[in-house]
């Protein structure tokens, strides 16, 4: 019965996105432990309670710098499902391209999604293209050093990304919160990834059809783009899937494991 069990327990690494932190997952983690699957969460550099300040993060392997050191420690012959939210798609392609042998799926959910033709930051690029400087409302923009710092207003996360969230919800992201980069500087600087890295590695998508900071349109743009093969929708989803539908997420996310883990 202990190898039954042992089958289908898969191990979860949620990876969060720009000023948000491992918080944004508290619902998602008890419920997939619940049903008896191993998740970690992280605070990449300069975000939750990580210690460094986004001026001290020159670059985006910096930033990616506690996901990389975590996949480091999964023993040879273990595979995670590597989940990425928004600006932590990006994350998981480079830890993707770096350890393939140690991710069973990519999960972008309504995430940056990278390619294989064009630099890192070539989609963020895109997406800053298509966003009028007022969709951005009363989000702060700075020069940190080689980059430029983005820290969320309270408009901009209760109009464009928690507007079907809960109002304690919010209340949490507007204490948690930290100023973050989308770092396009430094990722227009990195060479393409890999198709023997992060190409080789089986990537999933999850639409949020009600979020307005990656809008729907936008996603099915980078899922062609990226040629993603599979897809899953959630919907009434804002952009904080993890808070305003977490059990749909949960669900999601078991049924594309159950395919590739």
């Amino acid at each position: 019965m202990g190898t039954e069990n042992s089958v289908v327990r898969k191990h979860y690494v949620l990876v969060h996105g720009a000023c948000h932190g491992a918080w944004s997952w508290y619902k998602v983690k008890p419920r997939l432990e619940s049903a008896g699957h191993q998740v970690t969460v992280l605070d990449l550099a300069a975000s939750g309670t990580n210690m460094k300040k986004i001026e001290d993060v020159d670059t985006f392997s910096q930033y990616s710098e506690p996901l990389l050191q975590l996949l480091a420690t999964i023993p040879p012959n273990e595979k995670v499902v590597l989940v990425g939210h928004s600006l932590g798609g990006p994350n998981i392609a480079l830890a993707m391209d770096i350890f393939p042998q140690k991710v069973a799926v990519g999960v972008f959910l309504a995430a940056f999604v990278p390619d294989l033709e064009h630099k890192p930051s070539y989609v963020i690029e895109k997406y800053i293209e298509s966003t009028p400087a007022t969709e951005w409302l009363d989000t702060e923009f700075s020069q940190r050093g080689n980059k430029t710092s983005m820290f969320f207003g309270s408009k901009f996360l209760s109009t464009k990304l928690y507007q079907l969230s809960s109002t304690e919800d919010l209340e949490l992201a507007k204490t948690l919160i930290r100023p973050g980069s989308l770092f396009p500087e430094d990722l227009s600087q990195r060479k393409n990834f890999s198709k023997e890295g992060y190409g080789s590695v089986p990537r999933a998508f999850i639409v949020c059809t009600d979020d307005l900071g990656i809008p729907l349109k936008f996603q099915l743009w980078m899922i062609e783009n990226a040629g993603i093969n599979d897809m899953l929708e959630i919907n009434g989803a804002d952009h904080m899937a993890m808070l305003s539908k977490p059990q749909e997420l949960c669900d999601s996310l078991q049924q594309i494991a159950l395919k590739y883990a």
